[in-house]
């Protein structure tokens, strides 16, 4: 059996051993934990603001994207000193409120060393730490042979519609077959209260398009249609942060897109690579839910 390779680096003050960055983690594509490393490294400057503050749930894949995965909310055995922990109620959890110190990456130390331990999937909550939802999240997740046209045709009634109430809504490709979009609000409302109007709106527009659009979570319900999952706003929930990569044969990744490629039913699967190039030429897309927006309309 080959010897584990390990070697010593210092990212920002800290030192961080980092091991076998030569194992393929996605074997279609040839891609490296290395070059899982150095996307997260050269990605950070933009994906770092969304995840701060937010306790962070990782999938990760120490075999590769064709092996075994696992969860992982609570901090695993060895976690350094120097990384950032809370310790913070399980949402749903019973009534001894189970308590896990949750990873919170506010730099980029800890999103390199999460990097080497093959968390390749990066799943935030729509809110900071101890405080109220300051995101409104609506997953489009499309039934074949419906897919991310069909999203993204729905994505422009829902920004449309959630205009008319004052949102300013921000689309993204979940990096797999789906969309998400994000609004900005003001952080003054439960987390039910949130998932309450999602779903109000989500009933809406199925009225307005029954053969396009199902807001009931019954998959049977789904075929040839656009499931609008308002549900991502429950405490129990998280979604994928923008710039994370996704466990699918090549190195995809949850990309910002801008509204014009939704109208133009453009959206698509962007590599690692291809997000690093849209960087440049868009900057984050996202950076507007960065900024507190307003608050939701009473029922």
């Amino acid at each position: 059996m080959p010897r584990e390779q390990r070697i010593r680096v210092e990212v920002d003050g800290r030192n961080l051993e980092l091991s076998n960055l030569d194992k393929v983690l996605y074997p279609s594509a040839g891609f490296t934990k290395g070059e899982v490393i150095d996307y997260y490294t050269r990605i950070a400057p933009v994906l770092l603001p969304h995840l701060r503050d937010r306790a962070l749930t990782r999938i990760r894949f120490p075999n590769g994207v064709d092996g075994a995965s696992f969860f992982e909310k609570n901090a695993p055995a060895g976690t350094p000193d120097w990384v950032r922990l809370e310790r913070l109620p399980v949402p749903g959890s019973t009534k001894s409120r189970e308590m896990l110190d949750y990873v919170v990456a506010d730099d980029l130390p800890t999103l390199v060393w999460l990097a080497n331990l093959a968390a390749l999937e990066l799943h935030t909550p729509q809110w900071r730490v101890g405080a109220d939802p300051d995101l409104m999240v609506v997953d489009l997740d499309p039934g074949a042979p419906a897919g991310l046209r069909e999203c993204c045709a729905v994505a422009v009634l829902m920004r449309d519609r959630l205009a008319a109430d004052g949102l300013d809504a921000y689309p993204k490709t979940s990096g797999k077959k789906g969309m998400q979009l994000s609004c900005p609000i003001a952080g003054t409302q439960s987390a039910e209260e949130v998932s309450g109007y999602a779903k109000r709106i989500a009933e809406e527009l199925e009225r307005g398009n029954p053969k396009g659009i199902t807001s009931k979570m019954a998959k049977r319900l789904r075929p040839g249609k656009v499931f609008i999952d308002w549900s991502q706003n429950s405490a129990t929930k998280t979604t994928v942060a923008p710039y994370s990569l996704r466990a699918q044969p090549t190195p995809t990744v949850s990309t910002p897109l801008t509204w014009d490629e939704v109208e133009a039913g453009a959206a698509r699967p962007f590599t690692s690579g291809e997000v690093l190039d849209r960087i440049e030429e868009h900057g984050d897309l996202l950076e507007p839910l960065l900024t507190p927006g307003p608050e939701l309309p009473s029922s």
